[in-house]
């Protein structure tokens, strides 16, 4: 199976030099949808988590602590000259989102744009995520997702052998592994190809342990 951490580093070094040609002008609009759905306040520390390119920064607040992490490299070195080029201030690290180097409970937003459909572990990074927001946090996703009352069938499952390699899965239900990783869901909305790609809010509640 292609879907791996190695495999994707390895892949994502070779999109970099392409990817704001690709993905840039496609999901602005969806960018700034999901981003409108939070509850921005002074302050907050923010985490992006497969931050790519950087190219969500246009749209964050420009009162709050920013951070951003990436699995390949030289898609790091990309957002940190874009947030140079906005006159952002944003530490800007490689790290594996299944693995997330920070402590419990530090983040106030978590925004995981495009991700978690590459990821090789989805229920891995989002218990991740979840361990690294603090009670009542907000988790912010703009994905492709299958629907959620529509499980795939097998021509689905078959075809997503290739995606999965080339590009995204396209198996994996919003709902099912948003709630099982400890979230509730405040937002969905459809954004981009007739409700393929969604922007959805979560929250992890206040009760819940990492």
């Amino acid at each position: 199976m292609f879907n791996t951490t190695a495999w994707n580093r390895l892949r994502y070094t070779a999109y970099a030099p392409f990817y704001d040609a690709v993905a840039n002008r496609a999901f602005r609009k969806p960018r700034r949808i999901a981003l409108g759905q939070v509850d921005w306040e002074p302050g907050m520390r923010v985490l992006m988590v497969g931050a790519g390119t950087g190219l969500d920064l246009p749209f964050l607040p420009h009162d709050i602590e920013l951070h951003a992490t990436d699995l390949a490299p030289a898609m790091v070195k990309r957002t940190a000259k874009r947030a140079e080029t906005l006159r952002r201030d944003v530490e800007c690290r490689v790290m594996d989102a299944e693995s997330i180097g920070y402590p419990d409970e530090h983040f106030d937003v978590v925004i995981m744009h495009l991700i978690i459909a590459v990821m090789p572990n989805p229920q891995q990074g989002l218990s991740e995520v979840h361990r690294v927001l603090k009670a009542g946090g907000q988790l912010c996703v703009m994905d492709k997702f299958q629907p959620d009352s529509q499980p795939s069938g097998a021509g689905r499952r078959l075809l997503n052998q290739l995606t999965s390699a080339i590009a995204t899965d396209i198996t994996r239900q919003a709902q099912p592994l948003l709630t099982a990783a400890g979230f509730s869901i405040r937002h969905d909305e459809p954004v981009l190809m007739n409700g393929v790609f969604r922007a959805l809010l979560a929250t992890k509640l206040a009760h819940s342990t990492t």
